[in-house]
């Protein structure tokens, strides 16, 4: 725990100097279609320790003057609601985040792109609201003839039916909530429009994952495998590239497969040859030139890959996965030779699990553990109370560990845990009055006012960022919200705690 694998600042450099030379390969105009997250990129900095989660745009931040940003939503999204489950919010909802947190870093997004639109009446809603908030909003209809009839697709009729978006910075920024959201239909139809008025401009590709210049085997490229088990990307040796320079690099099953249609239609468009000679030439990610000890990260990504198990599993009994991705997550688990007991946390929170049931520790007869791997490599366990949950008991626990407290003193008053206990369960008539993680962070934060052991205590939390966590149970929303807030890396066994529909505890 706490060694770095990654130099941002390397990184920074690199990726900043490629995307410049890239612009002018392209005749001073270049759509970059980004792939993966721009900010809070947390999967890149779980295989990648010491990765800022927000270094590209770091990158963009300090080539602000040069870029313009547009960004796309898929109407179909907009419609079902389609979650992030990391930030737990709506793709729309995203999109507002998107423009808010590109404003911070002082790039002005007034342009989005609502694509695949049919009318949809969430998706006019969500265009009314953009433009009554002043952004230029832009809607691009299904591509007629897309993917093979490149002639129609290369067409007034095709991408000239699309409006075109006016830019006016080299650099345009292309990027979206998710996948799917038609960034690269967005990109090629802005270049038909350049084109056909005689403007030159060129298209490429920023995307974190796979890293191109790492082994096909190696663990943080079999983790993006692993992330995608939902969608069945595979990682394979880019033989397009192979054949033109003799040289290995690899590239995901998705662009390989989507590169001579993608091909056909860049020269269609320009009238010319295409410059790339391969998906990797398309690619601008320097990404794998930051890594600064392939040792450490070897060993993140093999963490990722069962964490990612985990959580297809989980996914699956809960009703928003696949029965598939779960097997494909579990296949490439074995193919990379690991196991459970590989992570650290699953035996330990199994054995304060087993450790509870003699105790009886449990509510109602129900018990559930956890245990998170501290920065010093110490693991701390935590089991459910009929005062707190499991997570709450654990992070306190840490916290006690961390701050050299003594186990047996309380860190929040009882006046304030016995209040909070009574308004759930006689004001907000809560079946379950065990307080969550998200409930118990904030009497923490009340107790600080009184006590100088929940100050010592509550300073500690911010040196949990990053650190491992399982738990033998998948955890409440109010859990889910806390454990996200402090930044942890955590699994869970695809079991709920109790065989009730409704889960209230």
């Amino acid at each position: 725990m706490g060694t770095i694998g990654f130099d941002n600042e390397k990184y920074l450099k690199e990726q900043r100097h490629y995307i410049l030379e890239r612009v002018k390969q392209n005749a001073g105009k270049l759509y970059l279609e980004c792939g993966g997250k721009l900010l809070f990129d947390y999967h890149a900095a779980r295989v990648l320790p010491g990765f800022d989660p927000n270094v590209k745009m770091r990158v963009f931040q300090s080539l602000k003057d040069q870029i313009d940003v547009i960004i796309c939503i898929h109407a179909g999204d907009i419609e079902r609601r389609k979650m992030r489950s990391d930030f737990g919010i709506t793709y729309d909802t995203d999109v507002f985040k998107m423009i808010d947190d590109f404003a911070k870093w002082g790039l002005k997004v007034t342009r989005v792109v609502i694509t695949r639109f049919d009318e949809e009446p969430g998706a006019i809603q969500f265009k009314n609201l953009l433009q009554q908030r002043g952004l230029s909003v832009y809607t691009h209809r299904v591509t007629p003839g897309y993917p093979n009839n490149v002639d129609l697709i290369v067409s007034d009729e095709g991408y000239g039916s699309n409006p075109y978006i006016p830019t006016e910075r080299p650099v345009v920024i292309v990027t979206a909530p998710g996948p799917g959201s038609g960034k690269l239909g967005t990109c090629l139809s802005q270049m038909y429009h350049d084109h056909k008025a005689g403007r030159k401009s060129g298209y490429s590709k920023f995307e974190t994952f796979p890293i191109w210049n790492l082994p096909i085997d190696h663990p943080v490229n079999i983790a993006y495998e692993s992330a995608t088990a939902d969608i069945g990307d595979k990682i394979l040796i880019d033989h397009f590239h192979l054949s033109a320079y003799n040289k290995i690099t690899v590239n995901y099953s998705r662009d390989l497969e989507a590169y001579s249609l993608l091909r056909r239609i860049l020269q269609k468009i320009t009238g010319e040859e295409c410059i790339y000679k391969s998906p990797t030439d398309m690619g601008v990610n320097r990404c794998g030139f930051g890594i600064i000890d392939d040792g450490v990260v070897r060993k993140a990504g093999q963490q990722e890959i069962i964490r990612r198990y985990y959580r297809a599993a989980c996914e699956y009994v809960q009703g928003i996965g696949t029965k598939e991705t779960v097997e494909r997550s579990r296949s490439i688990m074995a193919a990379a030779k690991l196991t459970f007991e590989d992570r650290s946390v699953v035996p330990a929170a199994e054995a304060a699990l087993v450790e509870g049931i003699k105790r009886n520790k449990g509510l109602n007869g129900i018990v559930c553990a956890a245990a998170i791997l501290l920065p010093d490599g110490r693991i701390v366990t935590g089991c459910n109370s009929p005062l707190m949950h499991a997570s709450s008991a654990l992070i306190l626990n840490a916290v006690k560990v961390m701050a050299n407290i003594d186990h047996e003193i309380d860190l929040i008053s009882p006046a304030i845990m016995q209040s909070v206990t009574e308004m759930k369960r006689d004001v907000l008539k809560g079946k379950g009055v065990s307080l969550n993680l998200d409930e118990v962070l904030i009497c923490l934060a009340m107790s600080c006012a009184i006590s100088s052991d929940a100050r010592k205590a509550a300073a500690e939390l911010p040196l949990l960022h990053g650190c491992e966590v399982h738990m033998t149970h998948i955890p409440s929303s109010g859990d889910s919200s806390g454990l996200r807030k402090l930044v942890l890396n955590v699994t869970s066994d695809p079991k709920f705690p109790t065989s009730n529909l409704y889960n209230s505890i």
